[in-house]
């Protein structure tokens, strides 16, 4: 039986899917993230996506601060390092780090639920309940 036709992903989600691409990649292979972004906007053919744009600022926004987002994460990621998590998780407590600390567009709620579907869809069975945590910790500390 054919699998009828998937809802379509909301643009903010394609971007922030796109986003997590070029951190996945860029950390898998130890390369510069702006590196790693300007080659994977040059592949696009065609016209430019919507949501292409809150892509790039994304991870623009995540290399900008990431020592500051990332010493978050470690600290807020209770008995793990952020060597230990997996690439996938550890780039998506990223993206909804900057959403919650520098996106004063984006809810809190919105940041966490987007990173916690997209961990559902492609990471571990752990990864949604994990970042869950972790993501509604520097919520907390966020609006203090």
């Amino acid at each position: 039986m054919a699998e009828g036709p998937k809802t379509p992903m909301p643009a903010r989600r394609k971007a922030r899917k796109r986003a997590l691409d070029v951190l996945y990649e860029a950390d898998l292979r130890g390369a510069p993230i702006d590196e790693v972004l300007k080659s994977s906007v040059s592949r696009i053919e065609g016209p430019r996506p919507s949501y292409l744009d809150y892509a790039i600022s994304l991870v623009e926004g995540v290399a900008e601060h990431l020592s500051r987002i990332d010493e978050l994460v470690a600290s807020y990621a209770e008995g793990w390092t952020l060597e230990r998590m997996p690439a996938v998780d550890r780039n998506l407590a990223r993206v909804a780090v900057f959403e919650l600390l520098y996106r004063d567009d984006i809810d809190d709620a919105v940041a966490i639920s987007e990173a916690v579907e997209l961990a559902r869809q492609i990471s571990t069975d752990d990864s949604p309940r994990f970042l869950n945590g972790v993501l509604g910790r520097i919520a907390e500390y966020a609006t203090r």
